[in-house]
């Protein structure tokens, strides 16, 4: 079961690297939430996670215990997938000027 993760995470991180090369231009302007990325890796979240109590059920505690901290690594990438497409779904709002002194002096030439 180890060996067929490591080649399906490889095979996922390949996916969604390619997956953003064609969205340089799509930065700019605000699209709705992509949540392919997201549950493409919750899923392989929760497989870790289904082998890891396996694992653990089956008296197998180390392998368990590894199998937990990698479901720990996909879970941080899952949540950082998800801010990811958050951020690019919703823009911070460009800033009005409200803040910046007004220049009501006028330059006599």
């Amino acid at each position: 079961m180890l060996l067929i993760e490591i080649p399906v995470a490889l095979l996922l991180g390949l996916t969604s690297v390619l997956r953003g090369w064609g969205r340089v231009d799509e930065q700019t302007a605000a699209s709705p939430m992509d949540w392919d990325p997201v549950l493409w890796l919750g899923g392989f979240t929760l497989s870790v996670l289904v082998i890891a109590l396996f694992f653990l059920y089956s008296a197998h505690p180390f392998a368990g215990a590894v199998q937990l901290l990698v479901a720990a690594i996909a879970l941080c990438f899952t949540i950082a997938a998800w801010h990811d497409q958050y951020e690019r779904a919703h823009p911070r709002p460009l800033p009005t000027g409200a803040g910046m002194p007004a220049s009501n002096h006028v330059v006599d030439r």
